[in-house]
């Protein structure tokens, strides 16, 4: 018996991750412009479908990850009005008639079916595109949701329970997204050795911790400019036995206070412990350690920064949708620092 729910506990996982990326990014970039536009989202479905909408809904209108203004979604579950249109009507326009009431252009409404066939989403779909707002549908491989919707994210499966398991994940995902992009903020994640301070191989002793000419002054300004500045570093001579992550926390410790004497603040430092072939997720240019910041501060990564000297320093930009500054010995933190704030004044003015 444990080998049956291990099976189908690796069938769901399997499933999930087999969600396409590309379709959670595009549905969470429309919420997010439904939302900044001050429009509304309409989130509907039959049975487990309706709880999810309600759930989903919830994490907007609530929160999903931290404190910020409401957003405006809702779920169409209120049984009086179910009943009455499905009594009077027919239960095919239980959705539609409500989503003719309340939807406008600019809107958009989210159609979950893991069938993709539920008569009253399809309904409901096509009267809100004929009302001119963006149309989104959850649902399995089969079905017509997904060809009667402008995005649809599929999961690839016809198991209701795997599908239903596998669009939660996504609709979590998509909410961190949403949220992150509106409320979150502008971050530079900084390398440590040979960026904030002198590289000195295996540095294995605090007092051998020097902080770079300019390094202080850069990461002032950036503090001055309201940027979360989060430190991200490979450090494998904890694994090699050079130093102790103890020693580690005090060098980064004697870091923090030479900039503390320069007017600047570091709000967090993580690292990676771990050998180049040990197949962390953590080592740059691997996401580990932004993943950690996500889950610690309200964090905007479109609008974000990477700083460091090397090619994983950029290539972990890349992987997470941030801005890449690489500094050289003629280019310099604080030259990264100056173009940073020009940047965000410039995107401030507008075009």
């Amino acid at each position: 018996m444990r080998d049956l729910v291990r099976s189908e506990l690796e069938e769901s996982a399997s499933i999930t991750g087999s969600v396409d990326p590309e379709s959670v990014l595009r549905i969470a970039e429309v919420l997010t412009e439904v939302f900044r536009t001050k429009h509304k989202v309409i989130l509907f479905g039959n049975g487990g479908s309706a709880a999810d909408a309600q759930h989903i809904a919830a994490e907007f209108s609530g929160k999903y990850l931290f404190d910020r203004e409401p957003l405006n979604a809702v779920a169409l579950t209120n049984l009086s009005s179910i009943t009455a249109i499905g009594n009077d009507y027919s239960y095919e326009s239980v959705f539609e008639r409500q989503v003719r009431a309340g939807i406008g252009e600019g809107d958009a409404v989210v159609g979950i079916s893991t069938s993709g066939n539920s008569k009253n989403v399809l309904k409901a779909v096509q009267a809100a595109e004929s009302l001119g707002a963006r149309t989104i549908g959850f649902s399995g491989s089969g079905g017509r949701l997904k060809e009667e919707v402008e995005l649809a994210l599929v999961v690839p499966s016809r198991s209701p329970p795997r599908v239903q398991e596998a669009y939660m994940a996504a609709a979590h995902v998509m909410c961190g997204l949403v949220e992150r992009s509106l409320f979150g903020r502008s971050t530079v994640f900084i390398d440590r050795d040979n960026t904030i301070a002198k590289d000195v191989p295996y540095c294995p002793r605090p007092e051998e911790m020097k902080l770079l000419p300019g390094a202080g002054e850069a990461i002032k300004r950036l503090n001055e400019a309201g940027l979360l500045i989060i430190v991200i570093t490979n450090q494998s001579g904890v694994a090699r036995g050079y130093f102790t992550e103890d020693t580690l926390k005090k060098i980064n410790e004697k870091m923090k206070a030479d900039l503390a004497k320069k007017g600047a603040k570091v709000d967090a430092i993580y690292f990676c412990p771990h050998l180049p072939d040990a197949g962390c997720k953590c080592r740059k240019p691997e996401v580990g350690m932004v993943m950690q910041a996500l889950s610690d501060f309200p964090i905007d990564l479109t609008s974000s920064y990477v700083v460091g000297d090397s090619e994983h320093d950029i290539e972990l930009g890349r992987r997470i949708g941030a801005k890449q500054i690489r500094v050289t010995n003629s280019f310099t933190l604080l030259d990264a620092a100056k173009r940073i704030v020009k940047e965000r004044k410039a995107s401030a003015r507008g075009p």
